[in-house]
């Protein structure tokens, strides 16, 4: 029997560090929910399986009935010629005033959604997760200014993330279709 338990706690244990965050990627503190509810634009990121060849990437924040938040994520995959939209939820790990929440996208297995900086307009988040495999830089806008680049780069690299195998995508076609929002 202590065998079965300790492939249990082992078990529970990895589940934990799925939403759990790297020791020096901290969740923004005075954290405002409401004010992050909205779309946002996926500017870059590290890759990873399940947004493989995706472009045209945006998520978009709402409330869910139980309190948690609704999280509708779409991207254009180029090779099928079609769009692909996945649906989760999120919950907050701790406080809700820190920018810590559990994220599934697959039954009741949460990964972890880290936001480590955030702009006082909440114009511009940068997020990570349980290991530092994971790296999204999300806007409010479909393009960032080269300051902007640049600052994500140098805060992502002294926080020990790999800069150099970002992902950028190009969200230049909805200023074309939409002037008012670039």
């Amino acid at each position: 029997m202590p065998a079965r338990i300790a492939v249990i706690m082992a078990a529970i244990s990895a589940l934990a560090g799925c939403t759990g965050h790297p020791d020096n990627v901290a969740p923004v503190t005075g954290f405002d929910k409401d004010r992050y509810l909205g779309r946002w634009y996926e500017i870059a990121r590290l890759d990873h399986s399940f947004e493989r060849g995706l472009s045209r990437v945006s998520a978009d924040y709402s409330m869910r009935d139980d309190g948690g938040i609704r999280v509708i994520n779409r991207g254009y995959s180029a090779d099928e010629a079609k769009w692909e939209k996945a649906e989760g939820k999120a919950y907050f790990v701790g406080d809700a005033d820190v920018g810590h929440l559990k994220v599934s996208f697959f039954g009741p297995f949460y990964g972890s959604y880290v936001i480590f900086d955030l702009d006082d307009n909440y114009q511009t988040s940068y997020v990570g997760s349980h290991s530092m495999g994971y790296l999204w830089l999300l806007a409010r806008r479909p393009i960032i200014s080269d300051d902007e680049r640049n600052r994500f780069i140098e805060v992502a690299r002294g926080k020990g993330y790999d800069v150099d195998s970002l992902i950028w995508l190009d969200h230049s076609y909805l200023c074309e279709e939409q002037p008012g929002l670039c």
